[in-house]
């Protein structure tokens, strides 16, 4: 069994649906849970702290250890505010996961800048606010597990979710990132992209999702990418029902020439278009151009 014993996870947005689940799974595997939950609408207006409470009291009646936080990761001094709550309680932060969302749907032409920037806000920048906050402690440990929460919709786009999907793919790029700066000081970043049954979906989803799209069913891979043995770093992987994906960015082998002109691609599309061979990282695809 993957257990966790001394090590000290925070999960954001952990009051309801995934975070929840997530909080759950670890403690009851030995971790020591800061539950964070700023306690408001689907739609970020409003704030409470019970549904922390309830959850970080759930853990301790079972005999986990928990805290509850109900600071904003929108804010760097609500990031802070989690990460010296976990610090204060339990003497270090092993392990962010950034699930903490909200949505503002609407379609692209109907949506605000008001509704784009909120969504933002807690996503991408409550990601990397909490992230940056933990970063210092993680690296002079030599240890950190990040795991931040991306969406299909994300990655392939979704109608009515222009900020949502932004943010989601934003999300991408700072995993991708950390992943790459933290290898040396021995920090995994990795990023999810869920599809569950949860307070936030139940409208989307159609109802027969319910039993099969459980929240438990992420929260197995939250729980390896974030435990000791797991050694791999800036990947993302879709996770649903039971199944679990690599989800990969690549570059297609493309088209070169010499004498470039708008005629020249319009003449070559097939092939710029094709997927086979394709590439991985950004050196390989510098090489191809050289």
């Amino acid at each position: 069994m993957l257990r966790f014993d001394d090590r000290v996870a925070i999960v954001t947005g952990a009051g309801h649906g995934l975070g929840r689940s997530h909080a759950l799974l670890l403690a009851e595997r030995g971790a020591k849970v800061v539950v964070n939950d700023l306690g408001g609408a689907l739609d970020g207006t409003g704030a409470s702290a019970g549904p922390a409470a309830e959850v970080a009291e759930l853990i301790n009646k079972n005999g986990g250890q928990a805290i509850a936080n109900a600071g904003n990761v929108a804010t760097p001094e609500g990031a802070r505010d989690i990460v010296n709550a976990a610090v204060d309680a339990f003497g270090k932060v092993d392990i962010v996961i950034n699930n903490a969302g909200i949505l503002r749907d609407k379609s692209f032409g109907k949506m605000t800048v008001e509704e784009f920037d909120a969504v933002m806000a807690v996503h991408v920048r409550g990601s990397f606010l909490v992230s940056l906050a933990a970063y210092p402690i993680m690296k002079a440990a030599g240890y950190g597990r990040v795991v931040n929460t991306s969406s299909p919709a994300g990655l392939f786009g979704n109608f009515g979710q222009a900020n949502y999907s932004t943010a989601k793919m934003g999300l991408v790029g700072l995993t991708k990132t950390l992943g790459i700066e933290g290898a040396r000081s021995g920090i995994r970043a990795n990023a999810i992209a869920p599809v569950a049954w949860t307070r936030m979906t139940e409208s989307l989803l159609p109802a027969e999702f319910e039993a099969k799209f459980t929240p438990e069913r992420v929260s197995a891979l939250v729980a390896y990418l974030t435990h000791d043995s797991c050694e791999v770093s800036g990947e993302v992987f879709t996770v649903g029902a039971g199944r679990v994906a690599r989800v990969f960015v690549a570059e297609g082998p493309g088209w070169k020439t010499d004498d470039i002109t708008p005629e020249a691609i319009a003449d070559n599309w097939e092939s710029i278009m094709a997927e086979q061979p394709y590439v991985l990282s950004a050196g390989d695809s510098m090489k191809a151009m050289l």
